[in-house]
């Protein structure tokens, strides 16, 4: 096992438990800031790890813009001082009411929100109009994923043009998360993404054209960051969040994603041996995602030749050969393989640092509503 997750007393630590290395996150926003080519074009989505102890160590790197998927989430970011915060989710329903109630909760924080349709833009402009207050909309692109967005072109152009003349609304530029690229060849997902973006950058130069202010470019996400950190584009900033974190999923399958180490993992204990070649451990799906299938939902250290037989709720069962050597309470780390839902499900992280338990952080934005 790295000796960077030695704990020296873990005798306090609740498992299954959450744990964070703390100058790990701090190596890997560093490896994130050099690898964007600065700061300035570095916007971290917080959904990874919902902290604001996070935020803050983003923020003495110098990161100053974030990126976020919840009202919830903006909060917290905007509650740590930040000056720049996107909500990259299309917002609907008594969510436009709550942005309008944020902004002005913040003052010191510009907003940013996304729109892909004449609905959601009315919707945001009669909110925020209502209100006196005015925020960044970006025009969210559809680059393939089929998951939000508008496909550029004709439509995409009427569209931001509605959001530039639209009361309570300032043309922000555009979105395109690519989170369907995870071809796991480098050179394959680079030519998918030049295919992709192509369209993408013309629709910027006819924004442009007519006129229209096109301040940022917000685009892509973990696997594609080496990529989108090429572009020389002006605006363009970087939205990568599982890095800060690392896990086992993408680390096992995009080694060019290179010089991040696993930051967040979790302790389990035996709690049962019921063959002997059995060994089941409190890591049920309740503590680690179960979106991966079974069998690939976590990494355990130091656990030679295991198989997953099942898991439940608060159960993790595996058969090794060496399940004699362990008994009730022993001890196992893992990584989990997707780590943004894995830390969702915490409610506290325990913070390591030389080896030792230095404290406890709040999942803070892993509940819907904090105040607005």
């Amino acid at each position: 096992m790295n000796p960077h997750y030695l704990i020296r007393d873990t005798s306090h630590i609740f498992s299954p438990g959450l744990l964070f290395y703390k100058d790990l996150i701090r190596s890997n926003i560093a490896r994130a800031v050099e690898l964007a080519g600065g700061a300035e074009r570095l916007r971290p989505h917080v959904k990874t790890h919902k902290t604001r102890e996070i935020v803050r160590l983003e923020m003495e790197a110098g990161v100053r813009k974030h990126k976020c998927a919840t009202i919830a989430e903006a909060e917290m970011v905007a509650s740590c001082g930040v000056p720049d915060v996107l909500i990259a989710y299309p917002l609907v329903g008594p969510n436009c009411e709550r942005l309008a109630r944020l902004i002005p909760a913040y003052p010191h924080c510009r907003f940013s929100v996304l729109a892909d349709h004449p609905v959601g833009i009315r919707a945001l402009a009669k909110a925020l109009s209502a209100a006196n207050q005015q925020v960044d909309v970006l025009l969210d692109i559809d680059v393939g994923q089929h998951r939000t967005g508008v496909a550029p072109g004709v439509e995409a152009i009427e569209l931001y043009e509605m959001i530039h003349r639209s009361p309570g609304l300032r043309a922000g530029g555009l979105h395109a998360y690519d989170g369907h690229n995870r071809q796991e060849n480098f050179v394959e997902r680079q030519a998918a993404i030049r295919t992709q973006l192509g369209p993408v950058f013309n629709l910027r130069t006819a924004l442009l054209q007519k006129g229209l202010p096109v301040p940022r470019f917000v685009v892509g996400g973990t696997p594609t960051f080496p990529i989108h950190a090429r572009h020389d584009v002006p605006g363009l900033e970087c939205s990568p969040g599982t890095m800060v974190l690392h896990d086992h999923g993408y680390g096992s399958r995009f080694p060019d994603v290179a010089g991040f180490v696993p930051a967040a993992l979790l302790l389990t204990r035996v709690i049962s041996r019921p063959t002997p070649v059995r060994l089941t451990l409190d890591l049920g799906y309740k503590a680690v995602s179960a979106d991966p299938p079974l069998g690939n939902r976590c990494l355990l250290l130091d656990v030679p030749d295991y198989q997953v037989v099942l898991q439940n709720e608060e159960h993790l069962v595996v058969e090794t050969p060496i399940a004699q050597r362990y008994r009730p309470g022993d001890e196992i780390f893992a990584i989990p393989t997707h780590v943004c839902p894995t830390v969702a499900l915490h409610r506290q992280a325990y913070v390591i640092e030389n080896g030792q338990v230095v404290g406890t952080w709040e999942i803070a934005a892993r509940d819907r509503v904090l105040s607005v």
